[in-house]
């Protein structure tokens, strides 16, 4: 009788007849009784509890999710969506002002930008002619021409605009938001990042690093695939059924609980039982989700599926849409692949032209879609990459990485259309009004979601951490 009544609250539970099946499928009839009686609820999805249970947020949320349609590599500024008319003039003369202290490789003299620009829109902001398509959307973008950074370094940068540190392993952005805002459905990770590169930081770019486990994302496949093939791994098991499978699950549970209460609590062990859960869960909807023959062939033209160029990345689109309207809070898509990157130090028009030809179309139906489903009003979208590239030329038809000065976009999610921030010099070096450091953007970022920066810290190793370390402003000239 003395060791029963010293029994813990938990190891009465894992002890008990009934099991953590029976008490999950009580809490799920629960759930299911509520929305039956007018509760709330997301895409007709449970209502989460436990760490991924929504949260209230430090300030009124402009946006609710986030799209980040990364462009791996670092596309050139100067020949996209920041022309620059003396480029154009001065073509072949020295950089009339001193290089960066360090640079990635040997840079010679200016080098014009082969493209055209063309005003679009009421808003008449210029885009290249790299980007027909998502131009006729230009009223919708916020241009962001003064974003700017601090390592050449493709490994470097990447870890600075996806986790806030070049040097340290840190939680990624979307780790942050999971952390601050938990997910609008149980069934599903509230990060996901679809074909991300698994170089320059690889894991680490979509990482939750000392954060909660439940925070880190979960990967769609990798760059090296085709997203026709990508989906989770194992997500059905032929050897088990889910009856038996909830059964091992309580198994497990039941003697990891014992071990927490004999030794006390552990949040690596506790944020991996949660994920078995997730995933146990996530077997009945990703399927579905990533099934795009749902979707209509207008649908599917729109994203450009049926065209080989822009397939891959507009499967990556349309899959990203349908994991946002399903509650996903945080989906990263990548354009990447092994050989044409946005990388181009030297055949920059052929680079360029085929990597804007993959996404161009992809993107302007993405914005399209989400537009005409009532989406992008509380949908952020940001693209961009690493860094962008120098307006001088690497040997005589490239330009080097340019972390001083380069352009990101925003669509939705409370920032103003048809609208350019900061600027870069006259030839496109380096940030020269209304500088936007990465710290900056991670800020305004948290900001649209509702977060305080400041306010949105981890204690782990005798101290408070946050996405913007002990820097970050937020841009409030963008906000609409």
């Amino acid at each position: 009788m003395l060791k029963a009544s010293l029994q813990s609250r938990r190891s009465v539970l894992c002890n008990s007849a009934v099991g953590f099946g029976n008490l999950a499928f009580l809490h799920l009839l629960q759930k299911n009784c509520r929305a039956q009686d007018g509760a709330p609820t997301t895409s007709g999805a449970v209502e989460p509890s436990g760490p991924l249970a929504p949260k209230p947020t430090h300030l009124e949320a402009r946006a609710k999710r986030v799209i980040f349609l990364f462009m791996k590599g670092g596309p050139s500024h100067v020949d996209t969506f920041d022309p620059k008319p003396l480029l154009d003039r001065d073509h072949g003369k020295p950089l009339p002002f001193d290089l960066p202290r360090v640079t990635f490789a040997k840079q010679g003299n200016l080098l014009r930008s082969p493209w055209q620009f063309k005003r679009y829109g009421q808003s008449g902001l210029p885009v290249s002619e790299l980007f027909p398509n998502v131009a006729r959307h230009v009223d919708d973008l916020c241009m962001l021409r003064s974003v700017h950074g601090t390592n050449p370094a493709h490994g470097g940068a990447l870890l600075k605009l996806h986790t806030g540190s070049d040097q340290f392993v840190r939680p990624s952005l979307g780790s942050w938001l999971t952390y601050g805002l938990g997910t609008e459905n149980e069934n599903l990770p509230a990060f996901v990042t679809i074909c991300p590169t698994l170089a320059h930081g690889g894991v680490n770019n979509w990482g939750a690093a000392f954060l909660p486990a439940h925070c880190q994302g979960t990967p769609i496949g990798n760059a090296s695939l085709n997203a026709r093939s990508v989906g989770v791994k194992h997500i059905r098991n032929q050897r088990i059924d889910p009856r038996n499978q909830r059964r091992q699950l309580d198994l497990i549970r039941s003697m990891n609980q014992e071990h927490l209460d004999t030794v006390g609590a552990n949040d690596a062990l506790e944020g991996r039982l949660n994920s078995f859960e997730l995933a146990y869960r996530m077997q009945a909807s990703m399927p579905e989700l990533q099934d795009l023959t749902r979707e209509t062939s207008a649908t599917q033209r729109m994203y450009g599926i049926d065209d080989p160029v822009t397939e891959d990345f507009g499967r990556q689109c349309l899959m990203a849409r349908r994991f946002l309207e399903n509650g996903v809070r945080f989906v990263q898509v990548t354009h990447s692949d092994s050989e044409v990157q946005w990388d181009q130090h030297g055949n920059l028009y052929a680079g360029h032209t085929k990597n804007a030809g993959e996404v161009d179309k992809p993107i302007a139906g993405l914005l399209q879609d989400l537009k005409s489903r009532g989406l992008l009003e509380d949908t952020l979208v940001i693209w961009g990459g690493e860094f962008g590239r120098t307006p001088t030329a690497q040997g005589n038809n490239g330009r080097d990485h340019n972390p001083h000065g380069f352009t990101m976009w925003m669509a939705g999610g409370g920032v103003k259309g048809g609208y350019a921030y900061g600027a870069t010099d006259d030839y496109g070096y380096y940030a020269a009004e209304n500088k936007m450091h990465v710290h900056d953007l991670h800020a305004t970022i948290l900001h649209l979601m509702g977060l305080d920066h400041q306010r949105l810290t981890y204690r782990y190793a005798g101290r408070d951490f946050r996405l913007t370390d002990v820097a970050g402003q937020v841009a409030d000239d963008i906000l609409a």
